[in-house]
């Protein structure tokens, strides 16, 4: 599809700007509207390209007279002006939409509840370490518009939420994978789990017989959903507990397995970068992925033994006086919190909360009375938190900043102890997003 007249671009944040960059690129009349204040660079970058923009409002009577918005993930589609573009029939894309129409190069897209990041960031690992010529994006790195416009990529690379899959129609990437689906941004799908599915889905919706799709077959909700979505695509499940013949990937006794076609190869569990059984899968997602990318089974394990964990995600911070300090602000939802608290063997000073997204802690509550010694709430409104855990913990504090946050749980912890940041959370009622979170918690931890 090659729209070249009227495109409005709702929201200037880095996927905006890219999708600006390439509908300049195809010749299309570009207006970019940001109904919050654009961030300087941002701003300048528009300035320099001559890109029409407005910031702090939004100018209906313009926007409504687009042939084409493309929407920032961030907006829901509830809100009044999307409500009003529907109803005049113009039609709403994301920026991943919108880029795909312009590429032909081979896609890789990851999405997922959790592990999304990791899987992503460790085939871009196993990629790079292969010498391929290959882009990382979506919703990490570069956006993948201004990739597409700048054209110099053999291969893409693609983290997608289920936000920005909501306004993919065509979008047809040659491998996908589903990490995983657990209840998460309820909010944004009416409370309503088979909403949020059927977003997840839409990563395999346009595959072919000659494209496929990777999923996780011990996660009960993908393996259930499965045979209602109609898939086209050539299936490879991932199992801890499964054995297959070919064409997956399995863990049997302490080995992983990667076959395709006949073709395997096995390294040991123990030989892998990232511990706990949440990052085995992602290892067997993009080691599954890399090898039907054609990559050397020699390159895979060696990008799986020597990756480096990510900032935000099981991040070590620092031990002061014998007690240890964990980053996992990126744990947004309950199901990460879970995998965190699972994969710890110290007792724990559990720091939590923030904006809850329809939160279900039951699932917590066996890992906080077995492992938490003491939770330090990091929130506006932290009455849920009390009420799941008040008898299973002996302390419940709360706190509104990262450094008091951090004090008070160094002062509940004893030698030997873990202080550990996995909020559960969005972190929009304190701090900018999660990555400011992180890095306010670390610097607290480093100033102590």
């Amino acid at each position: 599809m090659n729209i070249k007249n009227n495109i409005v671009i709702l929201g200037a944040g880095e996927s905006g700007l890219g999708a600006a960059i390439l509908a300049i690129k195809q010749g299309a009349t570009v207006f970019v509207s940001d109904k919050s204040p654009i961030k300087a660079n941002y701003k300048n970058e528009l300035q320099s390209l001559n890109i029409d923009f407005e910031e702090g409002v939004h100018s209906e009577e313009k926007i409504l007279s687009a042939d084409l918005i493309i929407k920032s993930p961030g907006i829901p589609d509830k809100a009044p002006l999307v409500v009003a573009a529907k109803e005049k029939g113009i039609p709403i894309i994301s920026e991943i939409e919108y880029a795909s129409r312009y590429t032909k190069t081979k896609i890789v897209a990851i999405t997922g509840s959790n592990g999304k990041t990791t899987s992503t960031s460790l085939l871009y690992h196993i990629c790079k370490k292969a010498g391929l010529n290959v882009g990382l994006g979506g919703n990490i790195g570069t956006s993948f518009a201004r990739q597409v416009a700048d054209n110099t990529f053999d291969l893409y690379v693609l983290e997608l939420s289920s936000f920005q899959l909501d306004g993919c129609f065509d979008f047809c990437p040659n491998i996908s994978i589903l990490c995983n689906i657990t209840e998460d941004h309820m909010d944004r799908y009416d409370y309503k789990i088979e909403n949020y599915i059927r977003s997840k889905f839409r990563i395999a919706q346009k595959q072919t017989a000659s494209d496929s799709f990777i999923y996780c077959a011990d996660d009960e909700i993908s393996q259930q959903w499965l045979p209602k979505m109609n898939l086209k695509a050539q299936i490879f499940p991932i199992s801890s507990n499964q054995v297959f013949q070919e064409n997956a990937a399995w863990k049997e006794d302490q080995n992983l397995i990667f076959n395709h076609n006949h073709n395997q190869f096995e390294m040991q569990v123990h030989e892998l970068a990232l511990t706990g059984m949440h990052n085995t899968y992602n290892s067997m997602a993009a080691g599954m992925a890399a090898k039907l990318l054609g990559v050397r089974k020699e390159i895979i394990r060696e990008s799986l033994q020597d990756f480096k964990s990510l900032e935000h995600r099981m991040e070590f911070v620092s031990t002061i006086r014998g007690i240890d300090f964990m980053n996992d602000s990126k744990a947004t939802n309950v199901n990460s919190t879970w995998f965190a608290l699972e994969s710890i063997s110290k007792p724990i000073i559990w720091i939590a909360g923030g904006v809850d997204k329809g939160n279900d802690y039951t699932q917590l509550k066996e890992l906080v009375k077995n492992k938490v010694k003491a939770i330090v709430c990091l929130g506006k409104d932290n009455e849920k938190i009390h009420h799941a855990f008040s008898e299973d913990v002996g302390y419940i504090l709360d706190t509104d900043n990262a450094e008091e946050a951090v004090a008070m749980a160094y002062n509940l912890a004893e030698k030997g102890e873990l202080v550990l940041l996995s909020p559960a959370c969005a972190s929009f009622d304190l701090f900018e997003n999660y990555e400011d979170r992180g890095r306010q918690f670390k610097r607290a931890v480093m100033a102590l």
